[in-house]
């Protein structure tokens, strides 16, 4: 993890395998595979999410073969849930950029694995990052309003989205 609790790119990669195995076994191939089409669609192709060999989580105990055999089905061991549950809560980094929507993504595929209060945690910190970056992007444009152009009309696009996306995750909340 980075200093400030959030996730490196190799983090989000154990992430997906240990969430997708908490969820059903599954075997290596269909697990490798399921990773990099979830990545792949949130955050595209990038060298940056190709993380250690998924191999590394049987070495580090974090899953365990449920039968014996090359493809035999993979599941998450308790120390696993245990990495899951501290993945899940990092924190995360911004302004909001495709990682920081990866780990978003990984985090609401995997937040009903968590006990209420941790969910509820989660869903406090996904408002917080986008009042945040409402924030910022709302100071940019007060500094940038006068020069004219096109930068204020596509500011006003992004702070748009993130005010539907902080409603969003403010409705969250109450679901949870």
């Amino acid at each position: 993890m980075y200093p400030d609790n959030s996730l490196i790119p190799t983090e989000a990669i154990r992430l997906a395998a240990l969430g997708s195995l908490a969820q059903a076994p599954k075997p290596y191939a269909a697990l490798a595979m399921e990773i990099r089409n979830f990545t792949g669609r949130i955050a595209g192709p990038s060298l940056d999410l190709i993380g250690p060999p998924l191999e590394l989580l049987k070495v580090e105990g974090l899953v365990e073969p449920t039968t014996s055999g090359e493809d035999a089905p993979m599941r998450v061991t308790e120390a696993g849930l245990a990495e899951l549950r501290r993945l899940l809560t990092a924190n995360l980094r911004g302004p909001m950029g495709e990682f920081n929507k990866l780990v978003i993504a990984l985090k609401l595929r995997f937040l009903h694995l968590l006990d209420r209060d941790a969910q509820l945690a989660q869903a406090e910190l996904l408002v917080e990052v986008c009042e945040r970056e409402l924030t910022r992007l709302t100071d940019l444009r007060a500094h940038y309003a006068p020069e004219g152009g096109w930068l204020v009309a596509w500011l006003d696009h992004d702070i748009g989205q993130i005010e539907n996306r902080l409603a969003w995750f403010r409705e969250l909340q109450t679901k949870l």
